[in-house]
């Protein structure tokens, strides 16, 4: 656990990257998840086709990793603070969404194939929740993804082998036959989350027998 949770993250930089996903323009949602309370991103779709390679060193798209609902994070195990304490909050809330009658899986992208082997991943994994799917890629594969959702990172100097990464901190809620549906900042809690999501599984669920019922008919 050393190398997953080493270093002490300056306060500095825990501000920065909890706001520096903040170019990102946001307006009131609108149409049938309005009323869960989700956030929209203008400006573009959030979210494509990516093709990464698990904690497992299997060659996987985002139709098999986002098969279930997900919810979708991007940052690095190096990462001293904020991406442990994201991932362990998500997996707070996908615990809770279990005992819910709820599955959605914790999804973690690495900004840092460098040091981000499949095997660094899978250690990270198993520490953060059993269910996570943890991928990482060619820098070429892991820039496409970030790209598609529209997130940001950008390493800092390095001293050696040691460097830290600016990044966005959002974390994305992704629902089969949907895609994006929402995100949470870093203050939101597992309970908020968990709230929010349990609105959107079930609206879908409503809308999906609604649908299907119109095409009997």
């Amino acid at each position: 656990m050393t190398k997953l949770f080493a270093g002490a993250a300056a306060a500095a930089i825990a501000a920065l990257l909890a706001g520096s996903a903040a170019w990102v323009w946001l307006r009131q949602p609108e149409g049938r998840f309005a009323e869960c309370g989700a956030n929209q991103v203008a400006g573009g779709a959030i979210g494509g086709p990516f093709t990464l390679v698990d904690q497992n060193g299997r060659t996987v798209t985002d139709s098999e990793v986002l098969a279930k609902p997900a919810l979708l994070y991007f940052g690095y195990t190096f990462c001293p603070d904020v991406c442990p304490f994201d991932m362990a909050r998500n997996a707070q809330a996908v615990d809770i969404l279990a005992e819910w009658g709820t599955e959605v899986t914790p999804v973690f992208i690495s900004i840092d194939p460098a040091r981000d082997t499949p095997e660094q991943l899978k250690f990270f994994a198993e520490a953060i929740h059993p269910d996570t799917i943890a991928l990482t890629g060619t820098e070429e594969q892991v820039k496409a993804a970030s790209r598609a959702y529209k997130t940001f990172y950008r390493p800092q100097e390095a001293e050696g082998d040691y460097y830290l990464i600016d990044h966005s901190t959002y974390t994305y809620f992704m629902l089969p036959g949907t895609g994006f549906v929402d995100f949470f900042k870093r203050e939101d809690t597992p309970e908020q989350i968990a709230e929010r999501i349990s609105c959107f599984v079930n609206d879908s669920h409503v809308s999906t027998s609604f649908d299907a019922r119109l095409q009997k008919s």
